[in-house]
């Protein structure tokens, strides 16, 4: 099941993008034997309005189009659900049974999500109930999908 992260803004060349880019290839190098990955990130500009609700519209239509290919959406949102990381890796393994050919996994801009990627989602998930930044987000949910490829093939990387 491909993977794909869609994200308002972008990460700058250092050490958030250096600590995404290793993270992102353990995904496709772990994932391989669970059926995990490729992963990708997708990386749409804030949006310019003047308000905060068009702004809002604006990215989530910008989000939803980029995540067309995806048959299962997970919006991040503070509020959203929390799972452990055993509890995530069985949400992915189930959804791999199932048959569903990729999932992303939509982080929205600095106000948040509109509803047109509130609607797409089939799950609204939280990383915790702090608001983290943006580009933190992306490396903490790669870690995390990391992490349940080792769980799925058994790896001691989680050591729960």
């Amino acid at each position: 099941m491909r993977l794909s992260i869609v994200a308002v803004g972008r990460l700058k060349d250092g050490p958030e993008r250096a600590l995404y880019d290793k993270y992102a290839k353990r995904i496709d190098d772990a994932g391989r034997a669970v059926a995990l990955g490729p992963s990708s990130l997708v990386e749409i500009a804030e949006g310019r309005q003047a308000s905060v609700a068009q702004r809002r519209t604006d990215e989530a239509a910008r989000l939803v189009t980029a995540s067309e290919g995806a048959d299962f959406v997970i919006l991040l949102d503070e509020a959203g659900k929390a799972l452990g990381s055993e509890a995530f890796a069985r949400l992915l393994a189930t959804r791999r049974d199932e048959g569903r050919r990729a999932t992303a996994f939509l982080i929205g801009g600095p106000d948040g999500h509109g509803e047109a990627a509130r609607r797409k989602a089939g799950l609204v998930l939280s990383l915790g109930p702090m608001t983290l930044p943006h580009g933190l987000a992306r490396i903490v949910l790669a870690e995390q999908l990391y992490r349940a490829a080792t769980i799925l093939s058994g790896h001691p990387y989680h050591r729960a």
